[in-house]
């Protein structure tokens, strides 16, 4: 247990005054990247409208991990009619330009959120899947940061897997707790987030009720607004004064952020602008790290494109169904038997079951 506790960290889900369980409020700071995973690919796309002789330079902005050679072959089978699933980390490094965006006081970098994205075969619909951080789960063994062995571990907080031994033992970690393979992965960190919102000119959102937020910064009235990149992070990171001021409280800002972003995007003529397209995909490509299947300009394009016929209307967007543990009521651990109906039909391409979308820890009473 002391193992567990060094690893997992003292954020997390509180307990209300009351005595009862509350969802979560974790630190304002991180959770932007719940629901614009589908928005990273799109706006791939846009490359496509910058000179060939471009292409280098944005080339050499991506970063990318070899996933068979860190992972190597100990990973859940690949099946044939099994769509494509792409796993979509959040990076809240304090380094370089993330600095000026860190309202917090912790050093590193983290990946708080994860977010698996599941496009099924025809590529006309997509799911979202989003892994609370506080989940706990089972580490399997993977290679630090340093270089060393890092053994498998139990009851550790999901976020702490990233802090530990990057992106590739995120990966490893999903696919082992889902059984599902993941095809690809991409990762984009806060100063990327911002710079793609001012790159495309702002979003507009509509909120039913004013917000003013003093964490975050946000302070709308009720009513529609455009936001720009500093807006639209402070628009993602606000819990307070909405819904039951927790982080799951929160989530249906961030869906409705998603959704507008995706109606922007798709509203633009990307293509039809090249300088426009370059600066959306610089901004973006100097943000992002990739396993190394998608990491040039070129085949991120060609992923992207094969998704274009994806309408953010139908997109489905799911917190992975948690309850809260019952040894530590500050932590959540994936609900039986939603979880595994819920990873279950990913892995074979089938229609999430109704029973599969609730969640204990947010209300939602099990099948």
């Amino acid at each position: 247990m002391t193992h567990a506790l060094t690893e997992t960290g003292s954020q997390g889900t509180r307990r209300a005054p009351s005595g009862r369980r509350a969802a979560r409020p974790p630190r304002r700071r991180r959770r932007v990247w719940r629901w614009i995973a589908l928005a990273l690919v799109l706006l791939v796309l846009a490359a496509g409208g910058v000179g060939y002789w471009l292409y280098s330079d944005l080339n050499g902005n991506i970063k990318g991990v070899d996933l068979e050679k860190a992972i190597g072959d100990d990973r859940p089978e690949k099946l044939p009619t099994s769509g494509q699933n792409l796993l979509v980390l959040g990076s809240d490094s304090r380094a370089g330009a993330n600095a000026s965006l860190n309202t917090g006081k912790v050093s590193g970098a983290r990946s708080d959120t994860a977010l698996v994205i599941h496009i099924p075969e025809g590529r006309r619909k997509a799911v979202a899947v989003s892994i609370p951080r506080d989940t706990l789960v089972t580490r399997p063994e993977c290679t630090a940061k340093n270089g060393s062995t890092l053994p498998s571990a139990k009851r550790v907080m999901f976020n702490s897997v990233y802090s530990l031994a990057g992106p590739a033992c995120v990966v490893k970690t999903v696919e082992q707790m889902s059984g599902v393979r993941m095809d690809h992965f991409v990762e984009i960190d806060f100063a990327g987030f911002k710079g793609l919102v001012d790159a495309i000119g702002g979003v507009t959102v509509t909120v039913g009720q004013d917000i003013h937020d003093k964490s975050s910064g946000l302070d709308l009235a009720k009513g529609t607004h455009r936001l720009d990149g500093t807006q639209s992070l402070q628009f993602v990171r606000t819990r307070h004064g909405i819904g039951d001021g927790s982080d799951l409280g929160r989530i249906g800002l961030q869906q409705k952020f998603m959704i507008a972003l995706l109606a922007e995007i798709k509203k633009q003529d990307l293509l039809g602008s090249p300088t426009k397209a370059y600066r959306i995909a610089n901004s973006l490509t100097e943000s992002l790290t990739t396993d190394s299947g998608l990491a040039s300009l070129t085949k991120l394009a060609e992923f992207s494109r094969s998704m274009n016929g994806i309408d953010p209307a139908t997109m489905e967007t799911i917190m992975l169904p948690v309850r809260y543990d019952t040894q530590d009521p500050n932590r959540v651990v994936a609900a039986q038997p939603q979880s595994g109906q819920l990873w279950q039909a990913l892995r074979q391409d089938k229609e999430i079951p109704a029973a599969a979308k609730k969640s204990p820890a947010t209300g939602g009473s099990a099948s």
